[in-house]
């Protein structure tokens, strides 16, 4: 992407692809996670992560084993900021007709994306609640840290690779 893309110029990066990359880099462990999760579309996920109280999850674990891990994290904040820049552009393409652009925007079956070229604030907005909400759950300042600044690195820079990996194709080996 040039130097002068904007945040709304059409390109995106998929939340779900973020998560699995920064996962992957600074949490290799739960990788299998974050391959149960992308079954279900995105506002199944973050209701399944964002849940609080005693209740079992349906993923098979605990509340108290998710507390502690970067994935839910990771997709939770990225979820919320992805939202906000969607409502944003909502807001400033039609006032009037913001209902029915928000419900194709949401739609539950649609990924949650973000701009491919963030600004240096919303990064920065986005490193604080990664930060914020890795301590909230329970993670250590150095880990919250450190998944804050792969969570940045992978916003940032361009993926060299051809493309994150589809999680839901299985792994050969």
């Amino acid at each position: 992407m040039g130097s002068g893309a904007t945040p709304y110029d059409g390109v995106t990066v998929r939340v779900r692809d973020v998560v699995h990359d920064v996962v992957a880099e600074v949490a290799p462990e739960e990788l299998p996670l974050v391959a149960a999760l992308v079954r279900f579309d995105d506002a199944t996920v973050v209701r399944r992560l964002g849940r609080t109280g005693g209740r079992r999850e349906p993923l098979g674990f605990g509340l108290g084993e998710v507390v502690a891990m970067a994935a839910p994290v990771v997709w939770l904040v990225l979820d919320e900021a992805g939202r906000r820049m969607a409502d944003a552009v909502v807001d400033a393409v039609a006032t009037r007709s913001r209902a029915v652009l928000r419900r194709v925007l949401r739609r539950p079956s649609a990924p949650v994306s973000l701009p491919a070229a963030l600004t240096p604030e919303q990064l920065a907005q986005i490193r604080r609640r990664v930060v914020e909400t890795a301590l909230t759950r329970g993670l250590g300042e150095r880990r919250a840290q450190a998944i804050a600044d792969a969570v940045v690195a992978r916003l940032v820079l361009p993926d060299t690779e051809g493309g994150a990996p589809d999680p839901r194709t299985p792994e050969r080996g």
